[in-house]
């Protein structure tokens, strides 16, 4: 049953399919851009994304484009691209794309260099346009399969909640909105850095109290920053905090902590990588970024330091891991 909105998404990844799927179930009328030539062709031959969601099935109402001006004029355009492309992807759309027409941005990160979070990536570029964040626990291949789901829809302006909400939401799909863009994005983004550092500790062996304690300490970190840079503590406690968290640092089909595992074992980084083909682990880019973020605001974020060290300056795991262990005993509240 058509509920007449229309939805864009660029984005021929996992989440930008599953977003398309759930559009078009929640009743929208879906068009689906991607440039990926293999994913094209996949999905006219099979009705399937079998490049990055092989187990979904993409009904034949989705409008398939390689054109990304064409999705441009929809009620609602939804963003699933790295986080790396966001910049070039809204600069590429800014000619087409309407004036007004709400953008919800599916990216999670912190922009390399400028250390600028999507939404502050998007309006610098699309400034007359409404950005909303779209960020909880969500698997793409669970939410497309229409296991129950539910997410945090951030948007600044409260008149496009509606649209935003019932263009994509339903029984099986269910989001939970708020004003705060600003920690539902940190939320996001800092949880991967968090689950590569419990993949490490399980890869070592450390036990079930280590993951616990580390994401308990993450949890800490991550408000932390979030309150540094404008966000709001209740948001953190929500399913963009708290709740990707969880669902990030406790699954094995999370490919930051499969990755954090890995390095536990021994595995050099690039091996792990060159192993991984298509499947991004955002906390990688995301360690840099938010470490240098947390200089800026001089907020204390050892863990994250810690797996930036080993990431990026060649830090042997072990050495990292005693000075973690020797740092001075402090107050839960620090």
């Amino acid at each position: 049953m058509s509920n007449n909105y229309r939805v864009g998404v660029i984005g021929g990844g996992a989440w930008g399919t599953a977003l398309s799927i759930i559009a078009n179930r929640a009743g929208s009328i879906v068009t689906f851009a991607t440039r990926n030539n293999n994913v094209i062709q996949s999905i006219v031959e099979r009705r399937s994304n079998d490049i990055y969601l092989p187990s979904a099935f993409l009904d034949p109402d989705i409008n398939l484009t390689e054109k990304i001006g064409e999705v441009c004029q929809n009620d609602v355009l939804i963003l699933a691209v790295p986080s790396h492309i966001l910049r070039s992807v809204c600069i590429t759309i800014s000619d087409t794309l309407p004036v007004n027409v709400p953008i919800v941005l599916a990216s999670k990160g912190i922009e390399r260099g400028s250390l600028m979070l999507m939404s502050e990536v998007a309006h610098s570029i699309l400034p007359k346009n409404p950005i909303a964040i779209i960020s909880g626990p969500n698997f793409a291949d669970e939410a497309a399969k229409g296991l129950p789901t539910a997410t945090t829809i951030a948007c600044a302006d409260t008149s496009q909640w509606d649209t935003l909400m019932y263009s994509i939401g339903g029984r099986l799909f269910r989001p939970y909105m708020t004003t705060d863009i600003i920690g539902t994005q940190i939320g996001g983004a800092v949880k991967n850095v968090i689950a590569i550092a419990c993949g490490i500790a399980l890869g070592k062996n450390f036990g079930e109290n280590a993951r616990a304690a580390l994401v308990t300490r993450g949890f800490a970190e991550i408000v932390r920053l979030a309150l540094a840079k404008g966000g709001k503590y209740e948001t953190l406690t929500g399913l963009s905090g708290l709740g990707d968290l969880i669902l990030t640092c406790g699954s094995a089909k999370s490919r930051n902590l499969s990755f954090g595992i890995a390095l536990g074992e021994g595995k050099p980084k690039e091996e792990i990588l060159m192993g991984r083909g298509r499947n991004a682990t955002e906390g990688i880019i995301a360690t840099e970024s938010a470490s240098k973020l947390a200089r800026k605001f001089n907020v204390p974020m050892p863990i994250t330091d810690a797996v930036y060290r080993i990431l990026y300056e060649n830090a042997g795991i072990d050495e990292v891991i005693a000075n973690l262990l020797e740092r001075p005993f402090v107050h839960e509240e620090s």
